[in-house]
């Protein structure tokens, strides 16, 4: 390709200033470029939270948007994920205490589906049953919390901390805790492809009904 072509690629190309949704305040996330609005859709965008705060001390939360949306210079954008940096969750780690962790997938008040990974730092070690306890109570109270928030306010509730607390002050009771954080938050399904995906399992269940 001649070096005018290139040129001429180029001056085709637009950037698009990528902004964070209403929940993050309209954040400005950065820019991307590209040769037409289309491709920018499904594009995603990570950053910290203390990028979007100019708070250096929440630096190890990074947070990842896709975009949904493209006007004529401006792309907006959702927030898909939640998650604590390596570095931070291991430095949270003490020789004779206990890490516990669970796996859960929720669903919002608005029927969003989302994963999410609370994780408690014990005092000192627990044995296998303690650790049990903890788990299940921490899986209790993020159903919970999940089930009546939606998913803007769950989102919310992670980031700001304000979700981490209430388990750590919930847990705690069964065995001492340290901290208790969210290691991770991710959107899985849309209300729309949640309703879908049973749509097509009750479809399904009907089938296989001999009469």
């Amino acid at each position: 390709m001649s070096e005018r072509s290139v040129s001429r690629q180029q001056q085709t190309k637009r950037w698009y200033t990528v902004f964070a949704p209403e929940s993050f305040d309209r954040a400005e996330l950065g820019e991307t470029l590209a040769d037409e609005p289309n491709a920018v859709l499904d594009r995603t965008i990570e950053t910290t939270l203390g990028e979007l705060t100019d708070d250096a001390g929440a630096n190890n939360v990074k947070l990842t948007f896709r975009i949904t949306d493209v006007g004529s210079d401006a792309a907006y954008t959702e927030f898909i994920k939640h998650e604590l940096t390596r570095d931070y969750l291991g430095s949270l780690v003490r020789r004779g205490a206990s890490k516990v962790e669970a796996y859960l997938t929720v669903r919002t008040s608005d029927d969003y589906r989302v994963r999410i990974q609370p994780v408690a730092f014990t005092t000192k070690k627990a044995d296998e049953s303690q650790e049990k306890a903890i788990r299940k109570r921490m899986v209790e109270l993020v159903e919970e919390a999940a089930s009546e928030r939606t998913f803007e306010e769950l989102t919310d509730s992670v980031t700001q901390g304000r979700l981490s607390s209430a388990v750590y002050g919930e847990a705690r009771t069964i065995y001492p805790l340290r901290r208790v954080e969210i290691g991770k938050l991710a959107l899985d399904a849309h209300p729309d492809e949640v309703a879908e995906e049973e749509e097509t399992a009750v479809d399904v269940d009907e089938t296989d009904v001999e009469v």
